[in-house]
């Protein structure tokens, strides 16, 4: 398969899917761990932050997971659409939940609902804070009072809530999905990562919602 088939070939797109599906995972996993610095305190949080946003390496890897992103999200919209063409008036009948679960149907809906919270997300906190160290003498803003006081709004955290569950329904088709884009049929390896996407698309929401859920009661 050449390069460009990697893009523009159903069988690429997938492959494309899987990969930068992948990829989006292992961020979760690290953007979780240092969220849940919160909890160590001020200190221990924005030491991790600045570390994120100051240290070249981690930078470098913001710059990959950008582009990351927004391929997959390319991505998914043409296999959506070809997938859409190819259903031309659908089935007569609606099998439901027998024939496919709503989160396999609705991975398009759900990624629109994951994008428009991690825009929220970004200009909360991201933008703010970088802007901040490229105008204000290199300084980063301090992220733990800025949490604070972005989720001292119960609407706010109410948001960040339903995008959390939406990110869970998500990655409850996209964990597995992403390994059988890569090849991945044995039996025993999909269960496997059934077993471990369930566990991962409950825990790593769950511990999400917790942070803002904790700001608001004043926990942290």
């Amino acid at each position: 398969m050449s390069f460009k088939q990697v893009f523009i070939s159903p069988v690429g797109r997938k492959i494309t899917m899987g990969l930068t599906g992948i990829f989006l995972i292992l961020f979760l996993i690290v953007h979780v761990g240092l969220n849940l610095c919160v909890f160590g305190g001020e200190d221990m949080f924005n030491s991790a932050a600045h570390f994120m946003g100051g240290f070249w390496v981690p930078r470098v890897l913001e710059i990959g997971l950008f582009a990351m992103l927004i391929i997959h999200i390319v991505q998914g919209t043409i296999l959506e659409m070809d997938n859409r063409s190819k259903r031309g008036i659908g089935y007569q009948v609606s099998y439901g939940n027998r024939g496919s679960k709503w989160n396999s149907r609705s991975m398009w809906f759900l990624g629109i609902l994951i994008l428009l919270f991690l825009i929220l997300h970004l200009s909360d906190f991201w933008f703010p804070n970088r802007s901040h160290q490229h105008f204000v003498l290199g300084e980063e803003i301090n992220l733990f009072e800025k949490m604070q006081d972005t989720f001292s709004h119960l609407w706010v955290v109410i948001v960040y809530i339903i995008g959390c569950i939406a990110l869970a329904y998500h990655l409850l088709h996209g964990f597995q999905s992403a390994f059988r884009s890569l090849g991945v049929y044995n039996k025993t390896w999909l269960a496997l990562l059934n077993c471990i996407g369930i566990g991962f698309s409950i825990i790593v929401p769950l511990l999400f919602i917790s942070m803002p859920v904790s700001f608001y009661f004043g926990w942290v």
